[in-house]
């Protein structure tokens, strides 16, 4: 490029150059200064959370555990399920027989508050009804059940 101005229009624009370069006392003819790079933004503070490891030497989980011990569930045994229509449930009288979709011998579900947890069978206890467990369903299962 040429340091000879084209028309009188560009030397006027060469003349403030020239002014503002003189303000800045950058001499004439030298080339600017380069505009110095932003400083990068400093980090955000790192946010402080309370400590949530058991201190040491105690037991881990015991104290979490023992806030839900006590909190009540609703453990049920199904002995098995039929769909029927609302004309038949209305039919029903005493000594009706009602199919449902379970065999004879096959172990019963235990439900927690409407989830499958374990799979028994019925025994007869003192006279009263109860199961006995013969299958565990896998935390892995559970949580595969519910998603």
């Amino acid at each position: 490029m040429s340091s000879q101005p084209d028309t009188p229009a560009d030397a006027g624009v060469d003349d403030e150059w020239a002014a503002a370069m003189a303000e800045q006392g950058v001499p004439p003819g030298a080339a600017p200064a380069p505009e110095p790079a932003p400083a990068p933004a400093p980090a955000p503070p790192r946010a402080r959370f309370p400590q949530l490891d058991p201190e040491p030497g105690a037991v881990a989980g015991t104290d979490q555990l023992d806030l839900v011990m006590d909190i009540p569930v609703t453990l049920s045994v199904e002995l098995g399920r039929t769909k029927i229509q609302i004309r038949e449930l209305l039919q029903l009288a005493q000594g009706s027989v009602v199919d449902l979709d379970r065999l004879a011998g096959e172990p019963m579900d235990v439900l927690v508050n409407g989830f499958l947890i374990a799979r028994g069978e019925v025994v007869l206890v003192n006279d009263k009804f109860g199961i006995r467990l013969t299958d565990i369903v896998s935390p892995n299962e559970r949580a595969r059940r519910l998603g």
